[in-house]
């Protein structure tokens, strides 16, 4: 970890696991006409980015694309937003370190199953792991286990919207539950499962709707379903806005990469890249927030009055959830461990 970021002390020889989380990552459109002409991580993620990513143990991001170069457009006529990346992404997102992302969302399916399809063999072709979505119900429904360190974090993926989207028994498609009236049974049990083989359990859920500048009700009653279920650490996504965190859940993890139009009020163009530091035991002790600045099709470190904006908007979000942030260097810093572990 940075200098800069104090890390937890622990007693003997177990290690701290360092987990990166971003959220919506979205390298359609312009993103992959770029990418297409050429353009690699040094076009896309300024050296500090890629720097802060580097520190991290583990990579996980939403993937709020597909990954393919077939396909036609999904047949809704009131869907306005179809994306998709050319093929050689899914090297550029191994070589930024990702090591899992999750399809569980709104834009997996934007080019039909055969672009799905072509996202699944992408990324295993490069070595990125994937949840939320796959070829039947089975397989979309079911978490990834990745290791560091010893320590095993199983990654489970959800998302409550569209249901058209949704995998069946015989049909490809994502891990889609509607999470308004509460974690489903299958999800529960899931994420128990997960529990069962794994030290931790990361869940990551793409929920509500977007440009919202908090969490709804029933997402803050999904999230304590999902702790009592056996979550370590709920992460979630979907509003292009990042939100407060409290008692181990990161309500939105906001945007990392886009091409979008910028809400003046909402400011979707600043963000931040979430750090986050598990005990040996498996328990989420701290969260390292970096702030960033979407530029268009290219994401660095915001500075200045963008990086003020940051501090206090997700200091003031924390604040209406009940936790403290304090400013550490270049990082906005929670300390979930009450005490020193260990010792």
């Amino acid at each position: 970890m940075s200098s800069e970021v104090h890390p937890v002390e622990y007693g003997g020889t177990a290690r701290p696991v360092t987990v990166a989380l971003a959220g919506d990552t979205m390298l359609g459109r312009s993103v992959a006409r770029q990418v297409a002409a050429g353009a690699g991580l040094a076009e896309l993620f300024a050296p500090e980015v890629r720097r802060v990513a580097a520190e991290a143990d583990l990579f996980v991001l939403n993937l709020e694309c597909c990954v393919s170069a077939r396909g036609g457009r999904w047949p809704d006529p009131g869907k306005q937003f179809f994306f998709r990346a050319p093929p050689r992404t899914a090297d550029l997102l191994a070589e930024l370190g990702v090591d899992c992302v999750t399809l569980a969302n709104n834009h997996a399916l934007d080019y039909g199953r055969t672009a799905l399809d072509d996202t699944l063999t992408h990324l295993a072709a490069a070595g990125v792991r994937t949840v939320g979505a796959g070829e039947d119900l089975r397989a979309a429904r079911e978490y990834a286990v990745l290791t560091a360190h010893g320590l095993r974090i199983a990654v489970v993926g959800v998302t409550d919207h569209p249901a058209d989207f949704a995998a069946g028994p015989d049909r490809s498609g994502v891990a889609h539950a509607d999470l308004r009236h509460g974690a489903p049974d299958w999800l529960a049990a899931l994420v128990e499962r997960a529990a069962e083989e794994a030290d931790a359990v990361l869940v990551t859920p793409h929920w509500g709707p977007n440009m919202t500048s908090g969490p709804a009700p029933y997402i803050r009653r999904a999230a304590a379903e999902l702790l009592e279920a056996g979550a370590t650490l709920v992460a979630g996504h979907s509003a292009h806005v990042f939100h407060g965190a409290a008692d181990r859940v990161l309500y939105d993890l906001g945007d990392f990469l886009d091409d979008y139009a910028v809400d003046p009020v909402l400011r979707n163009d600043l963000g931040l890249l979430f750090l986050v530091t598990f005990a040996p035991e498996g328990v989420p002790v701290r969260v390292a927030a970096v702030p960033l600045h979407l530029d268009y099709c290219r994401t660095e470190p915001a500075r200045g009055g963008r990086r003020r904006w940051i501090r206090e908007r997700f200091t003031g979000a924390c604040a209406e959830l009940g936790t403290g942030v304090a400013a550490e260097g270049d990082r906005l810093v929670i300390d979930w461990s009450g005490q020193r572990v260990g010792g």
